[in-house]
């Protein structure tokens, strides 16, 4: 089991960035959540197994259609008992 931190910088606001998370971590099975960050970016925790978070962290450098991702930091974290994925409040 791994736990990161992602923080998602570049046009990543207004482009329907949460909701593709949502969807993509759902359909890959990981736990945690996404939101909007006061600064432009997005934030999310995503834990799961280490190949399937790495795939996650993969596509979060794409995101989706209309985004576009300049940078994708990744910091290891502890998981939060999230259970499923979903959104939080801008932070």
């Amino acid at each position: 089991m791994r736990t990161v931190r992602l923080r998602i910088s570049g046009r990543v606001q207004g482009v329907g960035y949460r909701a593709w998370a949502i969807a993509t971590a759902t359909r890959l099975g990981l736990s945690g959540w996404v939101r909007n960050r006061l600064d432009g970016s997005v934030e999310a925790l995503v834990s799961g197994d280490d190949d399937t978070v790495e795939a996650m962290i993969a596509l979060c450098g794409d995101g989706p259609y209309g985004a576009r991702v300049t940078a994708v930091a990744i910091e290891e974290d502890q998981p939060d008992g999230s259970t499923g994925f979903g959104a939080r409040p801008t932070a």
